[in-house]
């Protein structure tokens, strides 16, 4: 936007050459963002020689992405497309490509390479020649279903002892079928059967991350819908590249959506304009009757627009317009067009004002409690884009110019919103927003803090966490920043693993007021040691802070701890750059320091005075929230028999 390709590329090439790459990998995002599609594929060449240890140590604050690639076949362009794609999206990749056509043995084997580097995703590219290398000529259709029936079972197993043995996620793909094979069965039934079998296999690897926690597959027929060809012969038969660039391309793009959500860093709020983004026209000009939602030149390609952002808030995606516009004219054309499909109530936030959009973005994320790298902002105008993107470079820049009918391919071409798993809660976001939005007036006519508090009837409830509990409780480890004590994010299968580790507990926290309930708020994970209760991590969404729900829930853990004989509870801080609100949460509520880094800070309580419960709030403890105390070898001792062996996961 500000800076035009060429030059953007040139700026990447001559730190490059000056061997300033790793010095300054903080500007590379940038760089390849202003790119457009063929020098960005271009500039990731320079990427992969980049000194990686090197750029961590300049850089430790950037977010790193580790990624080992393994497959039947050459594999080294989506090594590369990978690279860039990682950067541009503002990580440091160490993206490694094990031995050609080793993936048997190296997911196959718990001793390998590949599990002793434990990356963060690990993927194997699986392809039609693993499959007709081994059918021989000439073939039927039985003797393809028989090698891929074989290749299912080999498939499945290296899945499952990924889950036992591996770390991170492991993503598979589907495997598309080529022409060429189907048209050397000369008869319409052969070639019938041969894409039923193809297609029933398909959808086995599909089924497969529903078995194994730690598995994704990715689907690659949806890729081979754009412009963009399986493999070319050429290099299938001369370098037993089995996927074209275009396609490893694709691919790498999707795999950069499933690492933002592995690791947090999926985007919550999308900023929409409305004059020619949302409706056709202008709205001051044309009024409400005027503006094309589903008639008109362009009206049905806006309609099926809003269509695509209606299905995205209805996944937990928080809808704001911010739109120069005046404010309740914007209001009667969402209340009243007859076409409109989102609705007023779709938003949680409607700035229609003729401030600038960057002061009306800071505005949105102020009044949101989110960062501005929460937020994706979509826009026709140009100039409006290049100011955000100036001003708010955290934020993600959309730009909707030309024929609407693309506006949604262009949305959803990053995957910004992309997550791990969509829960109940992620359905009713909108709903707590509003809900929040009345706390906030009924605050401001409250005559103090106090009587603000005492009037809102906070419930709070504290619970072991069940098997429905764990894609929430993931989903608050990758996204809470602020009130997270250590910043550490757990996938769901990490979750689950600690919850059932023996000695452990990991909790829900829920809230409720007389505004409606605020569902899972929080997390606590727990863990008995020899000499003491370590608290392994506490965290509490944005949503519900200053209403002393965080010392309610310590009491209750404080006090069962010294209930159940533990000596002393422990905990630790790790600063970030989002934490810093909760620096001194330990010693706020009793604990001493032990040890203390510039970054990392170790507390204990001794459980002789504990804080008690707010006296504005009620508090329901379901049962035991502490797992049962170990001795000096790890058995029981006081406060319980299990031995801390029993699972913190309910069914």
């Amino acid at each position: 936007m500000t800076m035009k390709s060429a030059e953007a590329r040139a700026c990447l090439r001559s730190l490059h050459r000056e061997g300033a790459l790793a010095a300054r990998y903080d500007e590379v995002a940038a760089l390849l963002a202003a790119m457009d599609e063929e020098d960005a594929a271009r500039s990731a060449r320079l990427l992969d020689r980049v000194d990686v240890e090197a750029a961590r140590g300049h850089h430790p604050g950037l977010p790193f992405a580790s990624v080992t690639i393994t497959g039947y076949g050459t594999l080294g362009t989506l090594r590369t497309a990978l690279t860039g794609e990682l950067a541009r999206h503002g990580y440091l990749p160490d993206v490694r490509l094990a031995d050609f056509g080793s993936y048997a043995f190296e997911l196959g084997d718990p001793g390998s390479a590949l599990y002793a580097g434990r990356p963060d995703v690990t993927v194997c590219v699986l392809d039609h020649a693993a499959v007709f290398d081994e059918v021989g000529v000439p073939f039927t259709v039985d003797d393809v279903e028989r090698v891929l029936e074989g290749k299912l079972a080999l498939w499945r197993r290296l899945a499952a002892q990924f889950g036992e043995s591996g770390s991170g996620t492991l993503v598979l793909n589907t495997v598309p079928l080529p022409r060429v094979w189907q048209a050397q069965l000369l008869d319409y039934p052969s070639r019938a059967r041969l894409g039923a079998v193809w297609r029933r296999a398909n959808a086995e690897l599909l089924a497969f991350g529903e078995s194994v926690d730690a598995v994704v597959v990715m689907d690659l027929d949806p890729l081979l819908t754009t412009p963009v060809e399986l493999s070319d012969p050429r290099f299938e038969v001369y370098a037993r590249a089995h996927l074209s660039d275009a396609l490893l391309g694709a691919y790498a793009r999707e795999l950069v959506h499933l690492v933002r959500a592995r690791t947090g860093r999926a985007r919550k709020v999308l900023a929409v304009d409305l004059d020619q983004t949302l409706w056709g026209g202008v709205l001051g000009d044309d009024g409400v009757e005027g503006i094309e939602v589903a008639h008109g030149r362009w009206g049905e390609a806006f309609r099926r627009f809003q269509g695509v952002v209606a299905q995205l808030q209805s996944q937990g995606v928080l809808l704001a317009a911010v739109s120069k516009n005046d404010h309740d004219t914007v209001l009667a054309a969402l209340r009243e067009h007859p076409d409109m499909v989102v609705r007023e109530d779709a938003f949680v936030r409607i700035l229609a004002n003729w401030q600038p959009k960057p002061a009306n973005l800071r505005v949105l994320v102020r009044e949101l409690n989110l960062g501005g790298d929460s937020v994706v902002f979509a826009d026709d105008s140009v100039h409006e884009c290049a100011a955000v993107a100036a001003e708010l470079p955290e934020t993600a820049v959309i730009h909707l110019d030309g024929d609407p009918a693309l506006h949604a391919t262009r949305l959803l071409a990053d995957g910004w919103f992309t997550t791990n798993q969509v829960t109940t809660e992620d359905r009713v976001w909108t709903r707590r927003y509003h809900e929040e939005a009345a706390r906030s007036e009924f605050l401001s006519a409250a005559g103090s803090a106090e009587e603000f508090l005492r009037g809102l009837g906070v419930s709070v409830r504290l619970a072991p966490a069940t098997g429905a509990d764990v894609a929430r409780l993931s989903q608050i480890t990758l996204r809470t920043n602020q009130f997270n004590l250590t910043t550490e994010r757990l996938s769901p299968e990490a979750v689950r693993e600690r919850a059932e580790r023996p000695g452990s507990r990991v909790l829900t926290l829920s809230a409720a007021d007389r505004f409606g309930s605020n569902g899972i708020v929080g997390a606590v994970f727990l863990r008995a040691l020899p000499d003491g209760l370590l608290i392994e991590n506490l965290l509490l969404s944005c949503r519900v802070f200053a209403r002393g729900i965080e010392q309610a829930c310590l009491a209750a853990v404080l006090d069962q701890a010294r209930a159940a004989g533990f000596p002393a509870v422990r905990g630790h801080y790790v600063a970030s750059a989002k934490n810093a609100k909760v620096a001194d949460f330990y010693p706020h509520y009793g604990f001493t320091v032990t040890e203390t880094t510039p970054r990392r800070s170790r507390y204990e309580h001794d459980l002789g005075e504990i804080v008690g419960v707010p006296g504005h709030l009620t508090l329901e403890v379901a049962g035991r929230v502490v797992p049962d105390r170990r001795g000096p070898g790890g058995g029981g001792g006081g406060g319980g028999g299990g031995g801390g062996t029993e699972s913190a996961l309910t069914s």
